[in-house]
């Protein structure tokens, strides 16, 4: 079986423009969501952390990919360096042991 890994590292895809990387992770989410072929596992890091919490504007995507059996997982210590554990409310609190797990049983490993 093909195991497929995405690392979003921001809340905003890409550099330049905040304000458009925002609108870009969003689109990416949603056609994630709306893709027939989905990763297993979509790891949140650094600053993509906020995402996951109550402020998200991408909650339905990541609300869909969760159902879809996409495993939505957060980094413990960015969720620690950004206080934000009580403000989450999809995915799991994973540490770098099981990142790193995660990554090293992926086939292929997407950052966008």
């Amino acid at each position: 079986m093909t195991r497929t890994t995405v690392i979003l590292n921001s809340e905003s895809l890409g550099r330049g423009s905040d304000e458009l990387g925002k609108t870009m992770i969003s689109g990416f989410l949603r056609k994630l969501w709306a893709s027939n072929k989905k990763p297993d596992t979509i790891i949140f890091y650094n600053s993509a952390v906020h995402l996951l919490t109550d402020k998200s504007s991408v909650m339905d995507a990541l609300t869909g990919l969760s159902k879809a059996g996409v495993d939505i997982v957060a980094c413990q210590t960015c969720i620690g360096y950004y206080e934000i554990e009580k403000n989450m409310v999809i995915g799991r609190i994973v540490d770098m042991t099981e990142v790193v797990s995660i990554l090293m049983k992926s086939d292929t490993v997407i950052t966008p």
